[in-house]
């Protein structure tokens, strides 16, 4: 899924949009004990109800895609009779209406899903009549040949709400607050099947998980079969670094690094605008790495590099591995912060035999918040002091006369 594709299912979660049918639910204790179930009809809820779970639905497909937001696609095996994949196309197909089904599902969960607080689970059948579009992208809700029926499911952490005073309107008093079981917005949650090419995907599905490093790759395994887990943000930006390093080994100079931050810059903000997240495979890596001035003798192992640090079919996101907002330099005992924009203000140079950074800077400099000069300016002492080491000692004394100190004797 692409960005205006799950952009095009949150904004169904309105009233005048919304095509829930049924929603279902499981309050998990700490202990994985299940406390209470619910099951209704979704638009039978009170109204301010579902006004709170629409903005839960909403932040489950909220994020970066990539990071937060993970396209998975199930490998052969997970698809065979009896697989998971399966028991999620009977469980939509049965628009929640089987409670063996359900059962089923919350035990899937609780089994495979690590978190020791209590949480809530939600499930939402779904069937949206996907709207055609015109020449020019705009929807023709007359023209609509397609339903896409999907499951969406939302881990949400309950927690205790902190102690504290409130003001009572019915005593006027100043009284202690009862302390409440709050359901936070989702830590996890899935939408299936995925809805590519705005229509369904049975052989996909899109993961959420806010926290973008704890993506919880055994739930995944487990629950749904899926054995290829994208790296994490984080990992993916280590191992670009990694085969910068190892590519280059001792010849890893400032230049080259920077030539490669400026050009994979480039690629992201010239498609900033698309739709699809930049992805780089490793034949892409490796004319950024070229293009970037890596000599040829270092790329001669640049495949079994990149297959070893991140595997062979694997990809990085430009958005994950490029530093965009931020270029750092640092050393043991200063830290540059530098505008991305501006990296051509650094330059490394040998100065007394030393090797230096050289920034070119403008009128304006702060230390520690005050505006200062880069050179202090002499002061009268120190032009006197110059003046009197430049007249030799045997000098004649000055005469009261000034000196024209441009004139030359004949």
């Amino acid at each position: 899924m692409n960005k205006k594709e799950v952009l095009e299912i949150r904004k169904q979660y309105t009233h005048e949009k919304c095509s829930i049918s049924r929603i279902c639910g499981c309050y998990v204790d700490g202990e994985k004990n299940i406390k209470t179930q619910i099951k209704e009809a979704f638009l039978s809820l009170p109204e301010e109800e579902t006004f709170k779970y629409f903005n839960i639905f909403k932040q489950t497909l909220s994020g970066t895609l990539g990071k937060n937001l993970l396209n998975l696609e199930f490998p052969l095996d997970a698809e065979n009779p009896g697989g998971p994949q399966e028991f999620l196309l009977k469980l939509r197909d049965s628009k929640l209406q089987d409670d063996v089904l359900l059962e089923e599902f919350y035990q899937k969960v609780i089994e495979n899903y690590y978190f020791p607080e209590n949480y809530y689970i939600i499930l939402i059948h779904v069937a949206y009549d996907i709207p055609g579009k015109s020449t020019d992208g705009s929807e023709m809700f007359d023209a609509s040949e397609d339903v896409y029926e999907y499951l969406l499911c939302s881990l949400c952490p309950v927690k205790l709400s902190k102690p504290g005073l409130f003001y009572n309107t019915e005593t006027n008093n100043i009284e202690n607050r009862i302390r409440d079981w709050i359901v936070d917005p989702p830590a996890k949650g899935f939408l299936f099947p995925a809805f590519n090419d705005r229509n369904s995907d049975i052989h996909s599905m899109l993961y959420f998980s806010k926290q973008a490093e704890e993506l919880q790759p055994e739930f995944i395994e487990n629950m749904f079969g899926c054995t290829f887990i994208p790296l994490t943000a984080e990992s993916q930006k280590e191992t670009f670094n990694y085969l910068i390093e190892d590519t280059l080994g001792e010849d890893c100079d400032y230049e080259v690094v920077k030539n490669i931050h400026e050009h994979l810059t480039e690629m992201v903000e010239e498609t900033k605008d698309s739709p699809d997240p930049l992805v780089l495979t490793k034949p892409d890596v490796k004319r950024l790495f070229e293009l970037s001035g890596v000599p040829e003798e270092k790329m001669e192992t640049f495949d079994q590099t990149f297959e070893a640090a991140a595997g062979e079919k694997a990809s990085l996101l430009a958005t994950n591995i490029a530093s965009v907002r931020k270029f750092n330099i640092e050393t043991p005992d200063v830290v540059i912060k530098v505008n991305p924009e501006r990296t051509d203000l650094i330059e490394t140079r040998i100065i007394d035999g030393k090797e230096c950074l050289v920034i070119t800077v403008n009128d304006h400099i702060e230390v520690n918040g005050v505006n200062v000069r880069t050179i202090a300016p002499q002061r009268d002492e120190d032009y006197e002091e110059e003046f009197e080491e430049a007249i030799p000692a045997s000098a004649p004394a000055a005469p009261d006369a000034p000196i024209d100190f441009g004139a030359t004797q004949a």
